[in-house]
């Protein structure tokens, strides 16, 4: 049974070798076995693969152009023979999966279909074999302060499902994703990994998301990019002034004199001894520190009354 080459690719017979191409791309992945289960598609991907494997062959290409499948496969006359375009009988080897590997490149012709932007996955797309994107998957990435104060790399394993070469069967298979964790990073900071969760024949990967979760420091209580500090101090304190010590988050011991008289709404505040800024950070915000006053249960007669002279001299 004759075939017309450019009829079976759908292209004129002035196509470019670029058209060939990419005519061949587009209906080799609509009528592969593995994506198109319909009567007739086996044959269709025969027949595909013989047409690109005569048309993509400049020798070949150009014996079918003069002589037609007869004199392709049946040989040229003597008389045309010494041109040397093709003296021998073709035959195809018949093994159209062998074409489509070596179209595609690698044992696996779909290996490239999972791999973000890649042209194999538009066209496959454009076959019309319609994929659904997974929904993302989240999962809490619980930090210390230190570790958003200064920054560090989290390693984490996943275990995820990965199709087989045989672009049919799939397997679970381990994987580390690594997270550069940024000084000044908040609570709520979303970390994407795009495509990397289960993968399957129809369906695109979801993307894994870490989101920031801190977690609760002994000595600071984080608000904004600032650190606040809470200590607490006597009423002899906050009347007399007293000094501060502050062990930082880098490891400084920092002693603040408190001059004022403290009441209870009053803070002091350390400009850039604070979180450093996700945006720049070389700059910082603030330390507030913030008191909690202690005032006695009860007070002797005498205690008042000496309270009571020491108040009412003049300040």
């Amino acid at each position: 049974m004759s075939c017309d080459y450019y009829e079976t690719l759908e292209i004129n017979r002035d196509a470019t070798d670029a058209d060939i191409k990419m005519a061949y791309r587009r209906l080799a992945l609509k009528f592969h076995p593995s994506s198109n289960r319909e009567a007739g598609s086996c044959d269709r991907f025969v027949q595909l693969g013989e047409a690109y494997d005569v048309l993509s062959d400049p020798r070949k290409k150009a014996t079918y152009d003069k002589f037609g499948e007869e004199g392709l496969k049946g040989g040229i006359p003597a008389e045309f023979a010494s041109g040397g375009a093709w003296s021998s009988k073709y035959i195809y080897h018949g093994n159209p999966d062998k074409t489509f590997r070596q179209f595609f490149g690698g044992d696996n012709p779909f290996a490239d279909f999972y791999t973000t932007g890649s042209l194999l996955e538009y066209s496959f797309l454009q076959a019309g074999v319609e994929k659904t994107h997974d929904s993302p998957i989240e999962r809490d990435l619980h930090l210390s302060l230190d570790d958003l104060f200064h920054g560090c790399i989290k390693k984490i394993k996943i275990s995820r499902r990965v199709m087989n070469e045989d672009g049919h069967t799939s397997s679970i298979k381990d994987k580390i994703l690594t997270i550069e964790v940024k000084p000044g990073w908040k609570e709520g900071t979303r970390i994407i990994f795009s495509k990397e969760g289960d993968q399957g024949p129809h369906c695109i990967p979801a993307d894994i998301v870490f989101i920031v979760r801190e977690k609760t420091h002994h000595l600071f209580t984080r608000q904004h990019n600032d650190l606040i500090y809470k200590v607490k101090i006597s009423l002899e304190m906050a009347l007399t002034g007293f000094n501060v010590d502050v062990q930082t988050l880098d490891g400084r011991l920092l002693t603040i004199p408190v001059n004022d008289i403290v009441h209870p709404s009053y803070k002091k505040v350390l400009s850039g001894e604070g979180m450093p800024l996700p945006q720049d950070p070389s700059q910082r915000g603030n330390l507030i520190i913030a008191f909690d006053i202690e005032f006695p249960e009860k007070l002797s007669a005498e205690s008042k009354n000496l309270i009571k002279h020491a108040l009412s001299l003049k300040y």
